[in-house]
């Protein structure tokens, strides 16, 4: 029945069809030519009591297939429901500042119509994994803090790196100053170089510090590429902190932790260590971190170049979503810009400047978080949304964190998270419409290689920055039901919302985009390509909420095939 989707109207469009070629004047299915005008005899009657047979078993079929299972979306026949707004927010807490139902009516609230965005920096951090669905506001506040040191040593180290690539450089490069005899020459260093300013101001500090434990050990080193990298080999796993550093440092920020600090730390970090998304802890020895020293810092000075590159080619759609940004001052905006060493900005407005510093101060981070990934193009794409509505860097860096935990596999070098996402997205569209899938066979297109695009920035390029965030929000609004084991229940995942939560949301939406276009794709394309270039064409013409509730659709009749 694959050739009567469409949304539930296809069938009725077939009919038509059917009916309009038994009824012309050309004879078609009741005769031949002039004779169809002859007067009904008993075979032609039979013949069209067949024909009108065939046509109510067709539509019956329609009927059946467009209720398949007895299920419609939960957001048929709407556009939009009303988002989060402020005041219903606030009345989703207690007095202790704990969501008094588990955050069950808050999930089902942001999939339902997603998040003002008046309070998008609030809402985020929950629906990311960074503040847990039952923790208080007085247990909130010390995971505040324990996040904020976690994001200043990972700057810190960053700084650090900078300054020792620097120094290296400058080794590299001195320039040969003969002296009157011309017998002895100097090196001269540069003393305007943003990343020894950077240090000379923790140096004053007395924070880093070498490690003596490190420096002579490299009988080991990683090999990855500096762009993307994943290494399966790395039985240490990924370092969020680099030992290297981080062990080295001075502990003048951990000693004033308050007690109840130490233990949410050490809540975290087991928490995290059950965690399957998480990039494994750092449990490396310092000899494994020292040997991989001289490695990292290469990575690190070549992510360092390509996340400068990106950061000030983003685009500037968020800016009417943040007015505090967006009116800060040119001396604000370039100050940031020195301090973590931006160049070629000056084509830029001030609120851009600083929006492209904030994402090299939060990717770098990032990189040494996840040092397995580090950093790869397209990941600014990812971070831009979060960074505009999270003014916080060390929030935003949290947020992101969360966001990556699913969305890290598509910038692992053997893209097998990529051609899993790909496959699921190609099964999706063979049981719906495999009348397409036949087609795209034809093709060899089989693979869904032409949605890539979708699958590895999440629909950022093809929708706008208000869609992009609606999607993503009804996305981390499922995961978050799952990380809270909310929609497990009948209850609630079958029957009051009918689909049930989905870690793979955005491969139903991608196959129904895909599907949405099926007559096109069929009648009018025969290559790959064609299909590439009305993917890339989508950008700015694909309504959000249309997408969302054809691939609840989807989820609610193909999950448990999938």
């Amino acid at each position: 029945m694959a050739q009567w989707y469409s949304g539930g109207g296809g069938g009725r469009e077939g009919l038509k069809k059917l009916l309009f070629v038994a009824g012309s004047s050309g004879g078609g299915i009741f005769g031949g030519g002039a004779a169809g005008t002859n007067a009904w005899k008993p075979n032609n009657v039979g013949i069209a009591v067949a024909v009108t047979a065939m046509a109510g078993i067709a539509l019956a079929a329609t009927v059946v297939y467009s209720r398949r299972g007895h299920l419609r979306s939960p957001w048929s026949f709407r556009r939009r429901k009303h988002p989060l707004s402020n005041q219903q927010w606030k009345n989703l807490f207690d007095e202790d500042g704990k969501f008094s139902d588990g955050g069950a009516k808050f999930l089902k609230k942001v999939r339902s119509g997603g998040v003002d965005p008046s309070i998008r920096a609030e809402v985020w951090p929950f629906l990311l994994g960074v503040y847990d669905l039952s923790s208080t506001k007085e247990e909130r506040e010390i995971t505040r803090r324990q996040k904020r040191k976690q994001f200043e040593k990972l700057r810190k180290q960053c700084k650090h790196l900078l300054k020792r690539i620097d120094d290296e450089r400058v080794k590299q490069n001195a320039t040969t100053v003969p002296d009157n005899s011309g017998d002895s020459e100097s090196i001269v260093e540069d003393p305007d170089s943003p990343a020894s300013k950077d240090v000379i101001a923790e140096e004053s500090s007395s924070i880093v510090k070498e490690s003596p434990d490190c420096e002579d050990s490299h009988e080991k080193v990683h090999d990855q590429s500096p762009h993307c990298a994943y290494s399966d080999n790395n039985e240490s796993g990924i370092t969020s902190v680099d030992v290297s550093v981080a062990g080295t440092e001075s502990s003048d920020s951990d000693s004033i932790e308050e007690p109840e600090s130490r233990q949410t730390s050490a809540a975290i970090e087991s928490s995290d260590e059950n965690d399957p998304d998480k990039p494994t802890d750092a449990k490396s020895s310092p000899s494994k971190a020292g040997s991989s020293k001289v490695h990292r810092d290469e990575d690190f000075e070549t992510w360092q170049r390509i996340i400068r590159l990106d950061a000030v080619r983003t685009n500037g759609e968020w800016i009417v979503y943040s007015p505090t940004q967006a009116a800060v001052s040119k001396d604000m905006a370039h100050s940031l810009a020195e301090a973590v060493g931006l160049k070629d900005y000056d084509h830029l407005e001030p609120c851009r400047v600083f929006h492209a510093a904030r994402l090299v101060a939060i990717l770098e981070a990032y990189a040494l978080y996840d040092d397995e990934i580090g950093y790869c193009q397209g990941m600014s794409d990812l971070l831009s949304p979060i960074a505009a509505m999270v003014e916080e860097d060390y929030e935003a860096f949290w947020c992101f964190v969360g966001f990556m935990k699913k969305a890290r596999h598509n910038f692992r070098l053997d893209e097998v998270g990529i051609r899993r996402q790909l496959n699921t997205v190609a099964k999706i569209i063979k049981f719906k419409d495999s009348h397409l899938y036949r087609h795209l066979e034809k093709m060899q297109a089989e693979d869904c290689f032409f949605v890539y695009r979708m699958v590895v920035v999440l629909f950022r390029r093809e929708l706008t920055f208000e869609q992009t965030v609606c999607l993503w929000e009804v996305m981390w609004a499922d995961q978050a039901a799952i990380r809270a084991r909310i929609g497990s229940n009948s209850s609630w995942g079958r029957i009051r919302y009918k689909a049930p939560p989905t870690e793979d949301l955005l491969l139903y939406a991608i196959a129904a985009c895909v599907l949405q276009r099926r007559k096109l794709i069929i009648e009018m394309y025969s290559s790959m390509d064609e299909i590439i270039r009305e993917c890339n064409n989508m950008a700015g013409h694909l309504d959000v909420w249309k997408l969302l509730d054809d691939a609840h659709e989807l989820v609610m009749n193909l999950h448990d095939k999938i």
